[in-house]
């Protein structure tokens, strides 16, 4: 039988104990990382408050941040009291600065004495990625949602003519309804095609509605969804066309993740 010596046997024995197979089953240091170190964000101080490190879109004073969608002449929709109102007759308005990958909060309200049905009763929309002058873009439908029955994949917090939510979570007219909002940006090649879609998770008053949802393209009234290649762009507010009572909106800022 063949005999180890004392120095190789140590030797085996070091190598054994060294092996990851041999020591990480019973230190828990073997599943520590310690670096890099994440980065300190201070949250806000109430709920819905932005943290440290947000954009701040509209903070109940001003439309600074915003302009026309139409020319890029400056944004006049109504402010008052801590929100601004739509007005339709200077049409939809956009971020003035470009945004890729993010997380938004916004707040939205419905008038309380809304009259219509359907797609006319206090309709907008918010487009996560405005791509053209018009109603191009990427858009989450904003609407009253109670007890107002439409299709499914055109009521609020839809992925508009794409995705139905996944339950409604809307409030009664009146109340103010809020939108929290991680956007990933679609990723083209340099001929145009697409390399990865787009996604989208909402929630709709704290209830997840739309749960990293794969886009189809931009959004159309008419025909299917496709894509067109952009880098980055605005977030645009709609001025919807319909008779219904203007929406209102407060608190909306917006956190990079590029």
């Amino acid at each position: 039988m063949k005999r180890f010596g004392s120095t190789t046997l140590t030797l085996f024995t070091l190598a054994l104990i060294g092996s990851p197979c041999a020591w990480a089953q019973d230190d828990p240091k073997a599943t520590e990382q310690w670096e890099p170190v994440p980065r300190l964000v201070t949250p806000g101080a109430k709920k819905d408050m932005p943290p440290a490190d947000a954009v701040v879109l509209f903070d109940g004073r001003d439309l600074a941040g915003w302009e026309t969608s139409k020319d890029h002449s400056p944004a006049h929709w109504k402010v008052h009291d801590g929100v601004v109102t739509v007005d339709k007759t200077t049409g939809n308005i956009q971020t003035r600065r470009r945004f890729r990958n993010y997380q938004l909060h916004l707040e939205w309200r419905i008038p309380k004495d809304i009259t219509g049905e359907g797609q006319a009763r206090g309709n907008s929309g918010l487009f996560l990625a405005s791509t053209g002058p018009g109603d191009e873009g990427y858009e989450i439908q904003i609407m009253d949602s109670w007890e107002n029955k439409t299709y499914v994949n055109g009521q609020a917090a839809s992925v508009y003519k794409q995705t139905a939510p996944l339950v409604n979570a809307a409030r009664r007219p009146g109340e103010w309804q809020s939108y929290d909002v991680v956007w990933t940006a679609p990723v083209f090649a340099a001929d145009g095609s697409v390399k990865s879609p787009a996604y989208v998770t909402l929630f709709h008053n704290g209830v997840l509605v739309q749960n990293h949802t794969e886009l189809s393209g931009e959004t159309f009234y008419i025909g299917k969804p496709r894509y067109k290649a952009y880098t980055d762009a605005p977030i645009k507010l709609q001025a919807h066309g319909d008779h219904s009572q203007p929406i209102s909106f407060r608190n909306i800022w917006v956190r990079p993740l590029d």
